[in-house]
């Protein structure tokens, strides 16, 4: 059995309605009725799809060749957003999410570009394992090209603030991040948890005008 149908059940047992003495049901207390009934386990009572399955359709729609623009940014909102619960976000890798994710960064659209690097920031934030997996991908080169380069102003935000969110009290990706930065940022270790040294960092990024790192 699905484990959320598995959950949903013993929901349902506990939570069901004695009867009085006329028939009638004896209502729960106000503030049982939904314990521990989390969105996902709904979902399976209605028939619906759970998150994981709204995680998978967004990236779909965000790759598909049939798409236009304006649905590629309607999954893309939709996506930014159940990924701003930690459970969704390390949810990316066992649904093989993260790859595609990465790839959007260098889409022609700018805007595409934009909810990408947007996308990997709410990831990463305070959340080591998707840090982790930023490392991995060599993403990090990435994001400081576009803080660098990007010529579309919301789009280099976006980056920089993946960035951001990236580095911080994360070292290995702190270390990626000194090894891409161009010429005339620290090139010694910085410390990934001196928040100054890294707002320093991010805001010499912000300051420096396109092309001219």
């Amino acid at each position: 059995m699905d484990p959320s149908m598995n959950k949903l059940l013993k929901w349902s047992v506990q939570n069901s309605q004695p009867q009085n003495g006329d028939g009638t049901a004896v209502a729960p207390p106000a503030n049982e009725a939904g314990r521990n009934l989390t969105p996902d386990m709904i979902n399976a009572l209605f028939g619906g799809p759970t998150e994981a399955d709204l995680m998978k359709a967004a990236m779909e729609v965000l790759h598909s060749d049939e798409s236009d623009l304006e649905n590629k940014l309607i999954a893309f909102d939709n996506f930014e957003q159940l990924i701003e619960g930690i459970d969704n976000a390390n949810n990316l890798e066992p649904l093989g999410l993260w790859t595609p994710l990465v790839k959007l960064l260098h889409h022609e659209e700018a805007e595409m570009r934009r909810y990408a690097a947007w996308c990997i920031g709410t990831a990463v934030q305070n959340n080591e394992k998707a840090q982790d997996k930023l490392v991995v991908l060599n993403a990090i080169p990435t994001l400081v090209n576009m803080a660098t380069t990007e010529p579309n102003p919301a789009a280099r935000k976006k980056s920089i603030y993946a960035l951001s969110s990236a580095v911080r009290n994360y070292q290995p990706a702190m270390n990626e991040l000194v090894k891409a930065l161009p010429e005339g940022y620290p090139t010694e270790k910085v410390d990934s948890g001196d928040m100054e040294a890294v707002d320093s960092i991010m805001n010499k990024l912000r300051e420096t005008p396109v092309g001219s790192a």
